[in-house]
């Protein structure tokens, strides 16, 4: 795992552009309603997140966080 993702599921208005942006499939929208009444986009398989960071880049509600893992094995 070279990234972690942090999504604000209640800052997250469903609009899916991360999850049409992320190239590794890690982002899916949850089939529940957060409080204000979305779908919010969820991590589905973390491990496979990069640190590209190319959904915070799309995200027009700033609801998500991505930290890198700089760690050399």
């Amino acid at each position: 795992m070279k990234g972690k993702i942090k999504i604000h599921t209640e800052l997250c208005k469903g609009c899916t552009y991360c999850v049409d942006t992320c190239p590794e499939g890690v982002i899916v929208i949850r089939k529940r309603f957060n409080k204000s009444g979305y779908f919010p986009a969820v991590v589905r398989h973390g491990e496979k997140c990069t640190g590209c960071a190319m959904c915070a880049t799309v995200c027009p509600e700033i609801a998500i966080e991505v930290f890198r893992n700089n760690k050399k094995k």
